[in-house]
């Protein structure tokens, strides 16, 4: 299974950005990244049970910007601009800001708050509807995030 996982997870990684990548573990559903030439890290999921255009979720980490632990979701096609984008976590939801096909999380304050609930939780779901009139609902198992997120932080501290 884990390396169905890891089958699975190099797939979506290779559209992301350039090939020089470090692969810093792959634990369960996540992996965690290290892009030197953007000069990043992160850890990344794609959607359980979906195929690989449903776009991911991760959790960046760029250094030289000062960002630390963001939480960012590719959507499967452009956001409709006059519906929201919801996270749920448990029983907690989150309207996320959406532009074309790319949703974060609204505040630094819900960024700590949507990882904190990523750590112990065991799924979490995205919804909305696309620029096209179709919604879209999405879950992301959360075994093996808190241990992706970790490396992905260490994979960039002292940078």
């Amino acid at each position: 299974m884990r390396a169905i996982n890891a089958l699975a997870l190099m797939a979506i990684i290779a559209p992301v950005g350039a090939l020089a990548r470090d692969n810093l573990g792959i634990f369960d559903h996540w992996g965690a990244f290290r892009d030197p030439q953007m000069q990043r890290c992160y850890a990344i999921a794609r959607p359980s049970g979906t195929q690989s255009n449903a776009g991911y979720a991760s959790i960046g980490f760029w250094p030289k910007q000062s960002i630390r632990a963001q939480f960012y979701l590719r959507l499967p096609g452009v956001a409709r601009v006059d519906s929201p984008v919801v996270l749920t976590l448990g029983q907690q939801r989150y309207t996320l800001r959406a532009a074309g096909a790319h949703a974060w999380a609204r505040t630094d304050a819900d960024d700590a708050a949507i990882i904190a609930q990523m750590r112990s939780g065991v799924a979490m779901s995205v919804s909305g509807i696309l620029d096209s009139g179709r919604a879209f609902g999405i879950a992301y198992p959360l075994r093996g995030a808190a241990t992706a997120i970790d490396a992905a932080a260490l994979g960039c501290s002292g940078r």
